[in-house]
């Protein structure tokens, strides 16, 4: 019986997986798009990176400060990738009308969003690493002393939390089909400015600092960071790592508590299909 019930499980997460793969491969055109964004942003944050130099007339190692903003381009490339993939589920199953089927299907919501999150998990790492192997042919990153595996281990606690915020942010457009897929975005928004993306969180007001200390984007970066630009490792990451398991710990429920929520509010009142 145990067997049945987690094959079954494992089919139903399958089949959300395979359906948001379907959605994206009837909107190729759409996902070249978000791919061409995505390089045109990180090409961009390079080429401010060379150019600080010649700005400021102040000497500097432009590579290492080019590296910098690299790996907070591609990280966040990957993170945002996770969080809108995760927070726009519900967008999607309206402009595909099947939000009631959905909603309605004897399927418990942790499975459903379980397997779009693995899809998100997915997609967000083929962006990423598209994006960083052409970067690689026009920007000259030093990647020696890199720590892949530590890298690796900070990205994939930085996937649970992220999770855990989209699912929290997807409520948004389910009570509000007019104005919540924008509120999503400035959700977004908010957590890369407070995460440190393209600056040390240091150089945030003292509040915001505060605030930066309970984002998981913050130790996700700097954690990165020093993986890859100078090659700590696991242990000299603890500092990174823990408050990466205890976020995750603690957003995943939360995120799905906060979905139940808003589901059984839209059922309840009868705007579960509501388009406007």
């Amino acid at each position: 019986m145990k067997n049945k019930k987690m094959k079954k499980t494992k089919i139903q997460a399958m089949a959300f997986f395979l359906r948001e793969l379907d959605m994206r491969r009837r909107n190729i055109g759409w996902q070249a798009v978000w791919l061409v964004y995505d390089l045109m942003w990180a090409m961009s944050v390079g080429f401010l990176g060379l150019g600080v130099a010649a700005i400021t007339g102040i000497k500097l190692d432009v590579n290492q400060y080019v590296l910098y903003l690299m790996i907070g381009s591609f990280m966040w490339t990957y993170l945002s990738s996770v969080f809108i993939t995760v927070s726009w589920a519900i967008t999607w199953e309206r402009w595909e009308g099947t939000i009631e089927y959905t909603f309605m299907a004897p399927v418990k919501r942790t499975i459903h969003l379980f397997g779009n999150s693995i899809f998100a998990i997915i997609y967000g790492l083929i962006r990423m690493f598209v994006v960083l192997g052409l970067s690689e042919l026009i920007f000259d990153l030093n990647l020696s002393k890199a720590n892949f595996v530590a890298a690796g281990l900070i990205l994939a606690l930085a996937s649970v939390s992220f999770i855990g915020l989209g699912m929290m942010a997807a409520v948004l457009p389910l009570i509000s089909p007019e104005m919540g897929d924008k509120m999503t975005m400035i959700t977004e928004a908010i957590i890369m400015m407070i995460s440190g993306i393209f600056y040390p969180v240091s150089t945030l007001p003292v509040w915001m600092q505060h605030v930066a200390s309970i984002s998981p984007g913050t130790y996700a970066l700097e954690g990165m960071r020093q993986a890859l630009i100078s090659g700590a490792s696991i242990s000299e990451l603890s500092s990174f790592i823990w408050p990466l398991i205890v976020i995750g710990i603690v957003l995943i429920p939360l995120g799905n508590y906060v979905f139940s929520l808003g589901e059984n509010y839209c059922k309840r009142t009868g705007k579960l299909k509501r388009d406007g």
